[in-house]
């Protein structure tokens, strides 16, 4: 080991910009833990979800395309368009101390973006979908089909 850290700085000076581009790339890395850390909303894994919908009866919302919601959703998840999301609608804004899972087709995006609007709102238990609903179906469990009920 301390042959290697005698070597470091003739490697690093060698090779500047392989060293930069290391530096550029922790950096980067840093931050986005930073963030994920930081923001005041959670990400949960499908398993995750599983024990909140048992334990905490939360409000789902899924964002996808209707036609993707109507092939596959979350059992108990409502459709919202992401277009007519709107934390202060009457039906969601009822939910403020209730958990609230926001979902997405494929977790990347649109979910976060709603996130971060209900925790400006003043929602107290935000959380996502990590993977949205092709995480939740590559993790093999149950779907819904059709449209929203009732």
């Amino acid at each position: 080991m301390s042959d290697v850290l005698h070597k470091l700085p003739e490697f690093i000076g060698n090779h500047l910009a392989l060293a930069a581009l290391f530096i550029v790339l922790l950096l980067g890395l840093i931050g986005t833990q930073l963030l994920v850390l930081l923001r005041k909303y959670k990400e949960l894994t499908p398993a995750g979800l599983t024990l909140l919908i048992n334990r905490e009866g939360p409000l789902l919302i899924d964002l996808s395309a209707l036609a993707d919601y109507e092939k596959a959703h979350v059992p108990g998840s409502r459709h919202v368009a992401m277009s007519q999301f709107d934390p202060e609608h009457k039906d969601i804004a009822k939910a403020k101390d209730v958990p609230v899972v926001v979902i997405d087709k494929d977790g990347r995006g649109a979910s976060d973006k709603a996130a971060q609007r209900l925790v400006k709102a003043g929602f107290s238990k935000v959380y996502t979908l990590g993977g949205g609903v092709i995480g939740w179906q590559q993790a093999q469990l149950p779907v819904a089909k059709g449209k929203n009920p009732g």
